[in-house]
């Protein structure tokens, strides 16, 4: 019921002039010496309002300065009465118009475009002041009062930039949180926000501490003023524009408590700071945020690179899988093929000796057999890594004479089968590269698994040792072939790419009777992962 009076447009042209009249109306009431916040205001509400709901802003403003033009009329004369029922909004919206369609003020999720806010904020302000003093000329001012028209432009324009500077970069915030959701989710959103958290937390109270001090100690003032502006550039530093926003708000408001009442050359030499480091800090808090964008993007970026090579990853397993059963089929084809030519070679000559025929037809079968478990290995498909030990690479190095064991703690199950089978290929290539140097005698394989800042991570240390007596032992002419054959053959680049697939890392360290290769892995988090889950765990199943 309530959207659908919204929808008409006298009745949304009445609730947008009543509340903003009455807001600015108690926006009218916040008189800060040397700060004009109403300034600011008015710019924060053309630049977030949009510009068909405008005519109710400036009704709504109109309402709201009947009383003190009626008030006033007979202090500073019916001309000014007049006037002053021309709200400053109207004459800022020339440039918040141009500069809306020109320049894009609203920040995005990539710019900030706080030099174009800064160059908005010093026209306004010189257009205002240029308003503001011919409002002088035409009042009605007490006999023998001289106004210093120098002294007046320095104070309403530094008075106007700062008061923007103070309003309108917060409320900016604030509206790109409160456009991302709903009212709730704004105060969540505020609630967990780093940057609030830290100024409500830790800025403001700080700011209050050295205005007290201040404020105690009038000749360390000077030093105080300039002092509050650190806190703003932690913000800065640490959360771009938005915290350059926040902390610049609070800060102005900390140096304005500071100020003297009258004016005088150090309070405007002080003035003069505050626009010159609030506007240093918006520019280095946009640049800040740009940077933190583009970094953003580049991990993003790298995410998308893993996660497409992962993929690639399981595609591949996926064509290997494909091959290995079809040499399965083709294996038990093969043993098919030769019992029944073996069969009816029995009926045609029952004397034959047939031993070399079979002993043929089982060399073939074992090769398919050894090609198949090299492409994708049928105990891994049975029982995963803890049958690494009982597998065709234990096989290959036992029947080599090769001393080989695993040893396997903490849980395989957290990790996905695309992780399992990418360890088991970095070990079998590990393993080849160091028999293809003859120098090893002894492999132990230990694998490590666990979970720190979120992620799961599986850690492989192979050992190769040099036995004095078992190196000699060891048939490298049979070892070396059987194990290239099942490996990738790219030796310590392949390991160290795949293991970069998986976010890792290889290295290698050098023993006093051999070597040792390191290898960790980080379980993927990315749906293509969980895609590989999903195709590997079908054969698993």
């Amino acid at each position: 019921m309530l959207e659908g009076a919204w929808a008409k447009p006298w009745v949304r042209f009445i609730a947008i002039a009543v509340a903003y009249g009455l807001g600015i109306s108690l926006f009218r009431q916040i008189v800060i010496p040397h700060l004009l916040l109403l300034t600011g205001a008015h710019v924060a509400a053309l630049l977030l309002v949009r510009e068909r709901d405008w005519p109710a802003l400036v009704a709504g403003e109109v309402v709201s300065l009947i009383p003190m033009s009626v008030a006033c009329a007979a202090q500073w004369g019916v001309l000014w009465s007049v006037v002053n029922l021309v709200p400053g909004i109207v004459i800022m919206m020339p440039c918040v118009v141009y500069a809306r369609k020109r320049w894009r003020l609203q920040p995005s999720a990539h710019r900030s475009h706080m030099g174009r806010l800064l160059l908005l904020a010093l026209v306004v302000s010189a257009v205002m002041t240029i308003y503001d003093i011919g409002t002088m000329l035409i009042t009605k001012l007490p006999p023998g009062y001289v106004l210093h028209f120098d002294r007046l432009t320095s104070i309403w324009i530094l008075g106007n930039f700062i008061g923007i500077l103070a309003v309108v970069p917060t409320a900016l915030c604030v509206h790109q949180w409160w456009s991302s959701g709903t009212a709730s989710e704004l105060w969540h959103r505020l609630v967990r926000n780093q940057a609030v958290l830290e100024s409500a937390i830790l800025v403001v109270p700080l700011l209050a501490l050295m205005v007290w001090i201040g404020l105690e100690a009038s000749h360390a003032r000077p030093i105080i003023q300039v002092a509050l502006f650190l806190p703003v550039l932690y913000l800065a530093m640490r959360h771009g524009w938005k915290g350059a926003a926040l902390g610049g708000t609070a800060a102005s408001l900390a140096i304005v408590v500071l100020m003297p009442e009258n004016y005088d050359h150090q309070t405007i030499q002080a003035e003069v700071v505050v626009a010159f480091v609030v506007s240093s800090m918006l520019l280095l808090g946009g640049h800040i945020g740009m940077l933190h964008q583009r970094a953003e993007q580049e991990r993003a970026d790298v995410r998308l690179a893993l996660a497409l090579a992962q993929r690639n990853v399981h595609i591949g397993e996926a064509q290997l899988r494909m091959t290995a059963q079809a040499l399965d089929h083709l294996r038990d084809t093969v043993q098919t093929g030769f019992a029944l030519l073996l069969g009816r070679l029995r009926v045609l000559q029952p004397a034959v000796d047939d031993s070399g025929y079979v002993r043929h037809a089982k060399g073939a079968q074992d090769q398919l057999y050894a090609l198949a478990d090299g492409l994708y290995p049928r105990v891994w498909r049975e029982r995963g890594l803890r049958a690494l030990g009982e597998g065709g690479l234990a096989k290959i190095l036992t029947d080599a004479r090769m001393q080989f064991s695993v040893d396997i703690r903490g849980p395989l199950s957290w990790f996905s089968p695309a992780l399992h089978l990418a360890l088991y290929r970095l070990i079998v290539d590990a393993i080849a590269e160091a028999c293809q140097k003859r120098n090893i005698s002894d492999v132990r394989v230990r694998i490590r698994c666990g979970e720190r800042a979120g992620r799961r991570w599986l850690l492989v240390s192979l050992s190769f040792r040099a036995h004095v007596v078992r190196i000699t032992e060891v048939q490298w002419d049979e070892l070396v072939p059987r194990i290239v054959r099942i490996s990738s053959g790219q030796g310590w680049a392949a390991i160290r790419d795949r293991a970069a697939t998986f976010e890792g890392t290889a290295r290698e360290h050098f023993l006093t009777h051999g070597r040792r290769v390191s290898i960790l892995l980080l379980n993927p988090v990315s749906s293509v992962a969980r895609l590989a889950t999903e195709g590997l765990g079908t054969v698993r199943s």
